[in-house]
């Protein structure tokens, strides 16, 4: 049995994970990497259907289910569901990322789980949540980028709306049920009692659109695509060098502002009266950036870096994926952590960004087997025989690595 050590933050946390692709994978991994034992349920034979990605996606699995165990059980049998039945009323947290009602439908109800264990948090993640008139419609994380108008500000002002180029919704939605269950867990220290748990992709989507929000629902006016730039903030975008390469620059005060005409060398900028103050230099937004576009083209971007650094004004070039696993503070951060499995298998993945003085996260274990902790959950949590974990094998119940 892997033993997690008792100094990490959810040591004796144990987390029954019912999930796949991304979003309850993600709350997993987050309980994963500060020590508590989850243990993902996979279907037999098959397994999360990302375990068969080809290509690219090979690492795909990798960089959500690492830390974790694996439990390959049918559900489709009643032997299948009743050990998961026993698990449950051993574990603290559930995690589940399928569609409204169909745990529920194999038997695995929430309300009488919980019922029977009423200390149990179970957290359900879904596209729109457990009601509503959407609770049935089918979501993937471009969907929901559409639908709760993320895609409408991201692209080039009158061009095609772009989705994110990662999976915010899936993933800030497994962020938001990782900070929902500790939540709960806290207040089940002092009440004794668990928590159901709803959390919608959408809702989590909407909440994200915050300042945006907020805006139209002040003025009442509906915000258009960003580009690479800012909807209030006149020199907060990206600017491409003389040699075709990106930086962006942040240049919002009015110390950075002054500094910028500096380094440009461009002094009658700072006195121009159309760009005098940050009012003036938004309502001609237009003309400023033009004037800075071709400014910069006579030096590479990684020299504009530099001098812009020199003053002050926060500047970073865009790096591609190459650029940022090799960036140093990246490395100098251990945010790209290798995983290897005792049979020689390896995998780079990025690390866990949750950075604990007093309390250090468990060494990052390569992702399991389909089914390889399968016989050790069903001896060391179920406390059953070998004889009895062979007779379920042999049947079709469960899957062993």
């Amino acid at each position: 049995m892997s033993q997690i050590p008792l100094a990490t933050p959810l040591a004796g946390i144990r987390v029954l994970e019912f999930s796949h692709t991304v979003m309850g994978p993600t709350a997993g991994l987050v309980f994963a990497e500060l020590g508590a034992d989850v243990i993902k349920v996979e279907p037999a034979p098959n397994g999360d259907h990302t375990r068969g990605l080809g290509g690219f996606g090979a690492g795909f699995f990798a960089a959500f289910n690492r830390n974790k165990r694996s439990l390959a059980v049918d559900l489709k049998t009643p032997e299948g569901v009743g050990l998961v039945r026993r698990l449950i009323a051993r574990c603290d947290v559930v995690v589940e990322n399928n569609r409204p009602g169909v745990l529920e439908r194999l038997g695995l109800a929430a309300a009488e789980l919980r019922a029977a264990n009423p200390r149990l948090v179970w957290c359900a993640i879904s596209g729109f949540g457990q009601d509503g008139p959407y609770r049935d419609k089918p979501a993937y994380d471009m969907i929901v980028q559409a639908l709760a108008g993320g895609m409408s500000l991201t692209g080039e002002p009158g061009g095609a709306p772009v989705r994110a180029g990662i999976p915010i919704g899936d993933i800030a939605a497994g962020l938001y049920a990782a900070i929902a269950i500790l939540a709960a867990l806290n207040r089940r220290n002092a009440t004794g009692q668990g928590e159901t748990i709803d959390i919608s992709m959408l809702d989590c989507q909407a909440a994200m659109l915050t300042y945006q929000a907020a805006y139209f629902l002040h003025a009442g006016q509906v915000p258009a695509r960003q580009g690479s730039g800012h909807d209030s903030i006149p020199i907060y975008r990206s600017f491409t060098g003389g040699d075709g390469k990106d930086f962006v620059v942040c240049a919002i005060t009015e110390t950075n502002w002054q500094a910028l005409c500096r380094v440009l060398d461009r002094p009658a900028l700072a006195e121009d009266s159309r760009f005098v103050t940050n009012r003036e230099r938004y309502q001609n937004r237009t003309e400023l950036w033009a004037l800075l576009e071709q400014a910069f083209k006579a030096r590479p971007a990684a020299a504009w870096v530099a001098l812009l650094e020199q003053e002050s004004i926060p500047v970073a070039v865009v790096n591609t994926l190459d650029q940022v696993v090799a960036d140093p503070q990246i490395q100098h951060r251990h945010m790209v952590t290798g995983l290897a499995a005792p049979d020689g298998r390896q995998a780079q993945v990025m690390g866990n960004p949750i950075a604990l003085a007093g309390t250090p996260a468990p060494a990052p274990r390569f992702p399991p087997r389909l089914g390889e902790n399968t016989a050790e959950v069903l001896r060391d949590v179920l406390g059953l025989k070998p004889g009895e974990i062979d007779a379920l094998v042999r049947k079709g119940v469960v899957k062993v690595g």
